[in-house]
Protein backbone atom coordinates (compact mmCIF):
# COMPACT_ATOMS: atom_id res chain seq x y z
CA UNK A 1 0.00 0.00 0.00
CA UNK A 2 1.17 3.47 -0.78
CA UNK A 3 -0.98 5.35 1.71
CA UNK A 4 -4.14 5.29 -0.39
CA UNK A 5 -7.48 4.39 1.09
CA UNK A 6 -8.85 0.93 0.25
CA UNK A 7 -12.36 1.00 -1.24
CA UNK A 8 -15.06 -0.04 1.25
CA UNK A 9 -16.07 -3.14 -0.73
CA UNK A 10 -12.47 -4.37 -0.76
CA UNK A 11 -12.03 -3.59 2.95
CA UNK A 12 -15.29 -5.42 3.73
CA UNK A 13 -13.97 -8.48 1.87
CA UNK A 14 -10.81 -8.43 3.98
CA UNK A 15 -12.82 -8.08 7.18
CA UNK A 16 -14.74 -11.31 6.58
CA UNK A 17 -12.47 -12.92 9.19
CA UNK A 18 -13.76 -10.46 11.78
CA UNK A 19 -17.41 -10.79 10.73
CA UNK A 20 -17.09 -14.57 10.43
CA UNK A 21 -15.65 -15.08 13.91
CA UNK A 22 -18.50 -16.56 15.91
CA UNK A 23 -18.71 -18.48 19.17
CA UNK A 24 -18.54 -22.18 18.34
CA UNK A 25 -19.61 -24.51 21.12
CA UNK A 26 -19.75 -27.89 19.34
CA UNK A 27 -16.59 -29.74 18.34
CA UNK A 28 -15.79 -32.80 16.26
CA UNK A 29 -13.06 -35.18 17.39
CA UNK A 30 -9.58 -34.24 16.26
CA UNK A 31 -6.27 -32.93 17.50
CA UNK A 32 -4.96 -29.42 16.99
CA UNK A 33 -1.32 -29.54 15.87
CA UNK A 34 1.21 -27.80 18.10
CA UNK A 35 2.30 -25.59 15.17
CA UNK A 36 -1.27 -24.32 14.76
CA UNK A 37 -1.54 -23.64 18.48
CA UNK A 38 1.73 -21.72 18.42
CA UNK A 39 0.46 -19.63 15.49
CA UNK A 40 -2.66 -18.71 17.50
CA UNK A 41 -0.52 -17.74 20.48
CA UNK A 42 1.74 -15.63 18.26
CA UNK A 43 -1.36 -13.80 17.01
CA UNK A 44 -2.56 -13.33 20.59
CA UNK A 45 0.77 -11.86 21.65
CA UNK A 46 0.75 -9.47 18.68
CA UNK A 47 -1.98 -7.52 20.50
CA UNK A 48 -1.37 -4.02 21.82
CA UNK A 49 -0.45 -3.71 25.48
CA UNK A 50 -0.40 -0.68 27.80
CA UNK A 51 3.19 0.60 28.00
CA UNK A 52 4.31 -2.60 26.22
CA UNK A 53 4.07 -4.59 29.48
CA UNK A 54 2.59 -7.76 27.91
CA UNK A 55 1.17 -9.13 31.19
CA UNK A 56 -0.55 -12.07 29.50
CA UNK A 57 0.08 -15.75 30.09
CA UNK A 58 -1.68 -18.69 28.44
CA UNK A 59 -2.24 -22.02 30.18
CA UNK A 60 -2.76 -24.72 27.55
CA UNK A 61 -4.91 -27.64 28.65
CA UNK A 62 -5.15 -30.79 26.52
CA UNK A 63 -5.77 -33.52 29.12
CA UNK A 64 -9.41 -34.66 28.91
CA UNK A 65 -9.76 -34.99 32.70
CA UNK A 66 -8.54 -31.45 33.29
CA UNK A 67 -10.79 -30.14 30.48
CA UNK A 68 -13.76 -31.81 32.22
CA UNK A 69 -12.72 -30.23 35.53
CA UNK A 70 -12.56 -26.80 33.89
CA UNK A 71 -15.97 -27.41 32.31
CA UNK A 72 -17.38 -28.20 35.76
CA UNK A 73 -15.79 -25.06 37.26
CA UNK A 74 -17.21 -22.70 34.62
CA UNK A 75 -21.04 -22.59 34.61
CA UNK A 76 -21.28 -21.96 30.86
CA UNK A 77 -18.17 -23.93 29.93
CA UNK A 78 -19.62 -27.37 29.26
CA UNK A 79 -18.16 -27.33 25.74
CA UNK A 80 -14.67 -27.58 27.26
CA UNK A 81 -15.35 -31.26 27.96
CA UNK A 82 -15.48 -31.91 24.18
CA UNK A 83 -12.82 -29.38 23.15
CA UNK A 84 -9.44 -30.47 21.81
CA UNK A 85 -7.75 -27.69 23.76
CA UNK A 86 -8.67 -25.28 26.52
CA UNK A 87 -6.70 -22.08 26.87
CA UNK A 88 -6.89 -20.13 30.11
CA UNK A 89 -5.82 -16.56 29.47
CA UNK A 90 -4.28 -15.00 32.56
CA UNK A 91 -2.64 -11.72 33.42
CA UNK A 92 0.23 -11.16 35.81
CA UNK A 93 -0.71 -8.20 37.99
CA UNK A 94 2.93 -7.69 39.02
CA UNK A 95 3.78 -7.00 35.36
CA UNK A 96 0.70 -4.99 34.31
CA UNK A 97 1.14 -1.27 33.65
CA UNK A 98 1.13 0.49 37.04
CA UNK A 99 0.02 -2.86 38.53
CA UNK A 100 -3.53 -1.87 37.57
CA UNK A 101 -6.15 -4.56 37.01
CA UNK A 102 -7.87 -2.39 34.39
CA UNK A 103 -4.76 -2.33 32.19
CA UNK A 104 -4.28 -6.06 32.71
CA UNK A 105 -7.87 -6.73 31.59
CA UNK A 106 -7.56 -4.48 28.54
CA UNK A 107 -4.29 -6.09 27.47
CA UNK A 108 -5.59 -9.63 27.94
CA UNK A 109 -8.86 -8.81 26.15
CA UNK A 110 -6.96 -7.54 23.10
CA UNK A 111 -4.90 -10.75 23.08
CA UNK A 112 -8.07 -12.85 23.46
CA UNK A 113 -9.75 -11.25 20.46
CA UNK A 114 -6.63 -11.73 18.34
CA UNK A 115 -6.54 -15.38 19.37
CA UNK A 116 -10.24 -15.88 18.52
CA UNK A 117 -9.84 -14.30 15.07
CA UNK A 118 -6.69 -16.37 14.45
CA UNK A 119 -8.57 -19.54 15.43
CA UNK A 120 -11.29 -18.71 12.91
CA UNK A 121 -8.66 -17.97 10.24
CA UNK A 122 -7.12 -21.40 10.93
CA UNK A 123 -10.50 -23.12 10.46
CA UNK A 124 -11.00 -23.84 14.15
CA UNK A 125 -13.99 -23.21 16.38
CA UNK A 126 -13.57 -21.28 19.61
CA UNK A 127 -15.63 -19.79 22.40
CA UNK A 128 -14.71 -17.15 25.01
CA UNK A 129 -15.69 -18.14 28.57
CA UNK A 130 -15.60 -15.43 31.22
CA UNK A 131 -13.75 -16.12 34.47
CA UNK A 132 -12.87 -12.69 35.88
CA UNK A 133 -14.47 -11.05 37.94
CA UNK A 134 -16.42 -14.03 39.35
CA UNK A 135 -14.68 -15.03 42.64
CA UNK A 136 -15.95 -18.63 42.55
CA UNK A 137 -14.67 -19.16 39.00
CA UNK A 138 -11.36 -17.42 39.69
CA UNK A 139 -10.75 -19.47 42.85
CA UNK A 140 -11.60 -22.76 41.13
CA UNK A 141 -9.30 -22.04 38.17
CA UNK A 142 -6.52 -20.79 40.46
CA UNK A 143 -6.67 -24.05 42.40
CA UNK A 144 -7.09 -26.35 39.40
CA UNK A 145 -4.16 -24.85 37.49
CA UNK A 146 -1.94 -23.96 40.48
CA UNK A 147 -1.70 -20.32 39.40
CA UNK A 148 0.68 -17.99 41.27
CA UNK A 149 -0.95 -15.45 43.62
CA UNK A 150 -0.41 -12.39 41.36
CA UNK A 151 -1.83 -14.16 38.30
CA UNK A 152 -5.45 -13.35 37.44
CA UNK A 153 -7.41 -15.85 35.31
CA UNK A 154 -9.28 -13.60 32.87
CA UNK A 155 -11.04 -16.10 30.62
CA UNK A 156 -11.08 -19.56 29.20
CA UNK A 157 -11.20 -20.37 25.51
CA UNK A 158 -12.54 -23.68 24.27
CA UNK A 159 -10.91 -24.67 21.00
CA UNK A 160 -11.59 -27.49 18.58
CA UNK A 161 -12.56 -28.72 15.15
CA UNK A 162 -15.94 -27.06 14.55
CA UNK A 163 -18.97 -29.37 14.46
CA UNK A 164 -21.25 -26.42 13.67
CA UNK A 165 -21.15 -23.56 11.20
CA UNK A 166 -22.49 -20.08 11.88
CA UNK A 167 -23.05 -17.35 9.32
CA UNK A 168 -20.83 -14.25 9.31
CA UNK A 169 -22.51 -11.18 10.71
CA UNK A 170 -22.04 -7.70 12.00
CA UNK A 171 -23.68 -6.41 15.15
CA UNK A 172 -23.43 -2.80 14.06
CA UNK A 173 -25.97 -0.63 15.84
CA UNK A 174 -26.14 3.05 14.84
CA UNK A 175 -27.75 3.88 18.21
CA UNK A 176 -24.38 3.09 19.83
CA UNK A 177 -22.50 5.64 17.69
CA UNK A 178 -22.16 9.20 18.96
CA UNK A 179 -20.46 12.00 17.07
CA UNK A 180 -18.52 14.80 18.73
CA UNK A 181 -20.55 14.49 21.99
CA UNK A 182 -22.96 11.96 23.49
Amino acid sequence: MNGSLIPVAEAREKLILVFGRRSIRAYAPGEIPEATLQLLLEAAMAAPSAAGKDPWHFVIVRQPDRLRQLAAALPHGQMLAQASVGIIVCGDLSVAHDRQISYLLQDCSAAIENLLIAAHAAGLGACWLGIHPRPDRMTAVHKLLALPADVVPVCGISLGIPAEQREPRTRYNPACVHRETW
